[in-house]
């Protein structure tokens, strides 16, 4: 662990980290916010994953959640989005390679020796913050794009493991989208029964905790067509009697001035449900 910045915010403390990771076998940055509260005991820890083209950086200086943060005392992780590196697999395209891990396990080469971003975000990281961070065992996820599609995810298949879930824009059903199918069969191969361990309208039929799931979505968003459509996910979670947000916000488009414009309810949402 090294210590790569550190800026003073809100009473707290913005900080970005490295490590040597053994999950994928790279050196990895990741982003920490340690409220005021910290100071003074154990604090519960929010996990946000970016979309794609995203790192660490993103969230930190452009969702304005350290001012929320510091409101709820809470922790907030922000890792990068795959393996980084000149010996990691990579791809011309921005919506493959470094910078669109998709958080899953690859099973495909050159993919499978690094792209394990879902063991690194519910094993290695979670170990990593809790070892060196004051934090409590109570933990929430959240994410944007294809970090919404891995937040929902990573919830569904892990019960127990975290009190709150929300998204914006999630990609809800990455086996049905361009950006899930190239992704998926680059990294799982061409098994779409497979690729349903990785989709959120496929694991809400299944799931055994009833993990309320928060959504927001912009109706001007350019992907909601093609790439997010979240009536599939209104749909599963209708059948599965799963409890649904979904939230169309008029006029909101997939920037990251969408995700400002109500990341606020988004930690308030998860504040309750981790101090609650």
């Amino acid at each position: 662990m090294k210590q790569i910045e550190q800026h003073a915010c809100f009473g707290g403390s913005q900080e970005v980290w490295q490590h040597a990771s053994s999950t994928l076998g790279c050196d990895m940055d990741f982003a920490v916010y340690l409220p005021p509260q910290a100071k003074q005991g154990p604090c519960p820890v929010l996990y946000w994953l970016s979309g794609l083209t995203c790192n660490e950086q993103n969230f930190i200086t452009k969702a304005g959640a350290q001012a929320y943060a510091a409101q709820h005392g809470i922790i907030v992780v922000a890792p990068d989005t795959s393996p980084r590196g000149e010996g990691v697999a990579n791809d011309e395209a921005y919506d493959l390679g470094q910078g669109a891990g998709f958080y899953l396990n690859a099973t495909r080469e050159p993919w499978a020796a690094h792209y394990r971003m879902y063991d690194y975000i519910v094993q290695e990281l979670p170990a990593l913050v809790d070892a060196h961070f004051p934090t409590t065992t109570a933990r929430g996820i959240s994410g944007h794009s294809m970090g919404g599609h891995g937040a929902l995810v990573i919830a569904l298949r892990n019960p127990g493991m975290f009190r709150s879930v929300s998204a914006f824009s999630p990609i809800v059903a990455p086996s049905q989208v361009p950006w899930g199918e190239k992704a998926f069969s680059a990294y799982l191969g061409d098994d779409r029964e497979a690729w349903l361990e990785w989709d959120a309208t496929a694991l809400v039929a299944k799931a055994t905790e009833r993990l309320p799931l928060l959504v927001d979505q912009g109706d001007a968003d350019n992907f909601l067509e093609t790439q997010l459509k979240p009536h599939l996910l209104r749909d599963a979670c209708e059948t599965a009697g799963h409890p649904l947000t979904l939230r169309m916000q008029r006029g909101y488009d997939h920037s990251y001035y969408f995700i400002a414009s109500f990341i606020g309810e988004h930690i308030a949402h998860h504040a309750k449900a981790m101090q609650g």
